[in-house]
Order: C-alpha cells, then sequence, then structure tokens
C-alpha cells in the first residue's frame, strides 16, 4: 500500500471511530433485529434472526428479551419463533395521526386567536405529561414562559393538563398520577391550595378551568378540554393572557365561549376526520 492509499485509509478508519463513538450501537442492533422480519418473513427462530441482523446467537437472545418485554416483540406460543407485534405500528400511527392533527388545529387556533387578542395552545395528553402540539402568538408579544410545539409539562401540574384530567375516568386519572415524575417541575404555592381531585371536580362541573399559571408569574391561564363524540379528551385547548391586563372576569368574559366553540370546532373535525381515536395519546 503506497503512502496516499495508507493515508486515505487512515482517515476512512478515523471517521468510522468517529462515528461508532457518537452512535448507540447497542440501538443500532436492536433495529437490525426488527429490520429482519418482512413480509416474506413474519415468523423467525433466533437462529434466522440472527442471521438476517448479522448478529451473534447470545446478542440477538439479548435484545429479542429486551423487545419482547417492551411489547414490541412477541413469542409464537408452543414454538421457538418470534413475530412483531402491532405496537412497532404505533410509532408511526403516532407521527401520522399527531401531523394530520396539527393540520386541523393550527387555523382553528389562528382564528382563535384573532379574535380574542391572546396566545393560544393546544396540547394532548402523553403518558403523566401533556404535549404541545400547536401554538400561535399574539401578534409579537412575547409571555413570560418558554412554552414552544413539542414542550411537555406534568399534566397533574398545568391548567391544560388538569382540564384534560378532569375528564377523564377516576382509575386513569389515578394510573396518570402514579407514574413517577421524571423532571423537577415546581408549581407556584397557590396552585396546591385545593386537593387535585377537587380541583379536577371542580373544572368537570364548570367544563373550563381560569386561574392564574400554576408554573409562570404573571399569566392568566384559561383551559377548555376538546372532546369527543364520546365525551372523552382528546385534547385541550389554553388561552394565556399577562394579567396586568386584564382580570379573571374579563378573561372569561371575552375568551371563554370563543375558546369553547374553538374546542368544539376541533372536536367535530376529529370526528369527520376519523384518524385520531380517544386512545391515540394514551
Amino acid at each position: 500500500m503506497n503512502s496516499k492509499a495508507a493515508k486515505e485509509a487512515g482517515s476512512t478508519q478515523e471517521l468510522d471511530d468517529k462515528k461508532a463513538r457518537s452512535t448507540v450501537q447497542s440501538l443500532a442492533k436492536g433495529f437490525r433485529v426488527l429490520e429482519a422480519f418482512s413480509a416474506e418473513n413474519e415468523e423467525l427462530t433466533l437462529s434466522q434472526i440472527a442471521a438476517a441482523a448479522d448478529l451473534d446467537p447470545g446478542t440477538t437472545f439479548r435484545m429479542l428479551n429486551t423487545l419482547v418485554d417492551l411489547g414490541y416483540v412477541s413469542r409464537i406460543p408452543e414454538s421457538r419463533r418470534f413475530a412483531l407485534t402491532l405496537k412497532i405500528l404505533d410509532l408511526g400511527f403516532h407521527a401520522i395521526a399527531r401531523t394530520d392533527l396539527r393540520s386541523i388545529v393550527r387555523p382553528i387556533l389562528r382564528t382563535l386567536v384573532g379574535e380574542v387578542g391572546e396566545a393560544a395552545s393546544f396540547a394532548v395528553l402523553q403518558s403523566a405529561d401533556v404535549l404541545y402540539l400547536e401554538r400561535v402568538r399574539a401578534g409579537v408579544t412575547r409571555l413570560g414562559v418558554d412554552i414552544r410545539t413539542g414542550t411537555t409539562v406534568p399534566a397533574a401540574q398545568t391548567a391544560i393538563g388538569q382540564s384534560i384530567l378532569a375528564f377523564l375516568p377516576e382509575v386513569e386519572v389515578n394510573r396518570i398520577l402514579a407514574i413517577p415524575q421524571l423532571a423537577p417541575f415546581i408549581m407556584k404555592p397557590h396552585a396546591s391550595d385545593v386537593p387535585l381531585h377537587e380541583q379536577l371536580s371542580q373544572i368537570r362541573e364548570r367544563g373550563f378551568i381560569l386561574t392564574n399559571s400554576l408554573f409562570t408569574e404573571g399569566l392568566r391561564i384559561l383551559a377548555v378540554p376538546v372532546l369527543d363524540v364520546d365525551g372523552y379528551p382528546v385534547g385541550a385547548i389554553s388561552i394565556a393572557a399577562p394579567t396586568v391586563r386584564c382580570t379573571a372576569e374579563e378573561l372569561e368574559l371575552r375568551a371563554l365561549a370563543l375558546t369553547q366553540r374553538a374546542a368544539k370546532s376541533i372536536g367535530k373535525a376529529l370526528e369527520a376526520n376519523g384518524s385520531v381515536g380517544a386512545s391515540t395519546y394514551g
């Protein structure tokens, strides 16, 4: 090998080493196991999967056990074969559903912001959090909160999240509250004056929540659930207004009916679209 070829080979090896250091090889191997399955090979043995994924049997065994525990692969009863489960489809379906949902929500939120003159957001439940799927600001006004599309915050500790929880079955609320909180999150003192279950009961009776922000100073929040045809909350809309600009009574008078109308419009659009079910974000 001449010096030029040796130099090129060294550069290639260096790039490969850098690539290896910046990737998670075990994750890559897990995807290779999943990719071993196909329409022609729906059920495979461990040795067949190992050969297709170019992995040794021991690594393949550990990968399969992990994927079975996570629910993406199942063992075929009374055989040594494995198959993908329908859960693998959720990864794609969730992304497609959220894209459809944002395209439905965005124009409705824009109209709402134009009518009330305040920022509006739409969020859905994701495990124990709410995920903000869409947010429209009122002009160039910036609020003292860093909420943007893709932000997640604990559902039980935000007005928009509580407006969703209030319309869930009690057993589902209890399950969500039992999920450990991964990130530190501190509510304002006034948020804990009333026990959560009492707060949810009050929201359910009124059909909305109007409160000072539970985690940001100087903001007043009005949140309304978006219900499907069965009364199940598929998401919620919130309006955020600076407390110096209006009282709670003024915000309710100016924005409640419009926000409820927007929520009904989203609910009807989802029903007509038929692409988002009650369990999509559970």
